[in-house]
């Protein structure tokens, strides 16, 4: 399935930045965040009937039009890092915008062999690397030949989180379906409530693929029935064994990710001979969980990790119940150190601290196994309507970091679709692990 490039341009503000906006501070979250770019992709389908007949080249104006109105609110992302100093210099140069052709179907891409799948979704938006040398945002859009497109939106890391971005693109759709007035405009605070400094250097925590290590991502989809039967085996783990576990524990999230927790480290056993400590690292959006002003739009990186850690026991198994209640723990424990700070500086102090024993953890990888969880769930997906109707599927872009799991919401709402990215004999492993087989489609 060969995709190829018909055009590019530059897509600045409909107005430009006012003098007093074109130099923006950024916080000290967004200093030290991490600087690869997060993709994703929204698939439509050709569907006449919901949204009238809307040619493709129609709806690329539309979103070039709208995107263009959507950057007077979100005008960082049409600037430039500056290569000196800890800012953004939002002087208006645009973000990317690209349109292809892609040769064949989006239902031969929707039933297509996974690897097939994961390979093609890397080509729906360049890939970037540079946030200091390249656009914080770059588009493309991708047309099938049946009618169907593919809108790619990368952005870089070191201005979003998924909070934002799902932000900015929920203000582009509704700009471009209803008009920008109805567009929700965001805060860009975070820099003046968290000034960068130079006191902290995090070690970047993605682990690639290396000549010798080939990386397989497999997505493994746990739908509504699913996860109903798999929050009840929780539940009655922990009945079996004497524990209490109250049902709102056992949300939908904790449950997958206990699950796929679990089959990891019995592949870690089957590999090593033995079991080993391991630690999940957990995101947490930190927006409405402290008792500092941050505005509830905020854009840029506002995130927080918890690290539950597993130490094997004497009876060589490990209880699924065990797992959830070490994520709810580590959840809760974070959050509650978290409210006692008292000042940005401390609450900023307070999170480095657990990103260093994060980044600690992950030199110690002959000892003990890392996997990084990353978690979509509940934000706004499948509600980017840009007035052609809901996108068919939304996925990230797939990427070569092992150890890595990608949890997404189902279109329903109710399902979790999880991409789990591990070491290829790894891999072969734990596709096999009967509890996960029972679970997912």
């Amino acid at each position: 399935m060969k995709i190829e490039i018909t055009s590019r341009k530059w897509i600045t503000p409909s107005s430009p930045t006012p003098p007093h906006l074109q130099s923006l501070k950024i916080s000290s979250f967004d200093q030290h965040g991490q600087s690869h770019y997060v993709p994703s992709f929204y698939f439509y389908p050709a569907n006449e009937e919901e949204c009238g007949v809307i040619n493709n080249a129609e709806k690329s104006l539309r979103l070039q039009k709208s995107l263009s109105e959507v950057l007077t609110l979100y005008y960082p992302f049409a600037g430039r890092y500056s290569s000196d100093e800890p800012l953004i210099e939002c002087n208006d140069k645009g973000a990317e915008y690209l349109e292809a052709q892609v040769a064949g179907s989006l239902s031969q891409l929707l039933i297509s062999d996974e690897e097939l799948e994961t390979q093609l979704q890397n080509h729906f938006v360049p890939p970037m690397f540079d946030p200091i040398n390249s656009p914080p945002l770059v588009v493309q859009f991708n047309r099938f030949e049946c009618g169907g497109i593919a809108i790619g939106v990368s952005i870089t890391h070191k201005m979003v989180d998924a909070f934002s971005a799902f932000g900015f693109i929920t203000a582009w759709a509704t700009a471009c379906r209803t008009g920008i007035h109805k567009a929700s405009p965001p805060s860009f605070e975070l820099g003046s409530i968290f000034p960068p400094r130079d006191a902290f250097r995090i070690e970047n925590w993605e682990r690639k693929a290396t000549a010798t290590n080939k990386i397989v991502t497999k997505r493994f989809v746990f739908d509504a029935v699913a996860i109903s039967n798999l929050k009840a085996a929780v539940s009655a783990s922990a009945r079996t064994n004497s524990s209490e576990l109250p049902k709102q524990q056992i949300t939908r999230v904790k449950a997958v990710a206990a699950l796929i927790w679990r089959s990891c480290i019995r592949v870690s056993q089957a590999v090593h001979g033995r079991m080993r400590p391991s630690i999940i690292k957990f995101p947490i959006n930190l927006r409405g969980k402290t008792n500092l002003p941050i505005p509830e739009n905020s854009c840029g990186n506002f995130a927080g990790w918890s690290a539950p850690h597993f130490m094997p026991n004497d009876e060589g198994e490990v209880k699924i119940h065990e797992l959830v209640s070490r994520i709810h723990d580590g959840i809760e424990q974070t959050l509650s150190n978290y409210a006692k700070a008292s000042s940005s500086d401390e609450f900023f102090i307070m999170v480095m601290n657990d990103f260093r024993k994060l980044d600690e953890a992950l030199k110690q990888t002959e000892q003990q196994d890392v996997y990084l969880f990353s978690c979509w769930c509940r934000f706004p997906m499948y509600e980017a309507d840009f007035g052609w109707g809901k996108p068919t599927l939304v996925s990230r872009g797939v990427q070569a970091h092992k150890e890595m799991i990608l949890l997404f919401d189902t279109k329903d709402g109710n399902g979790i679709d999880a991409w789990v990215s591990l070491e290829e004999n790894n891999m072969l492993l734990f596709q096999q692990d009967p509890d996960l087989l029972a679970f997912t489609t």
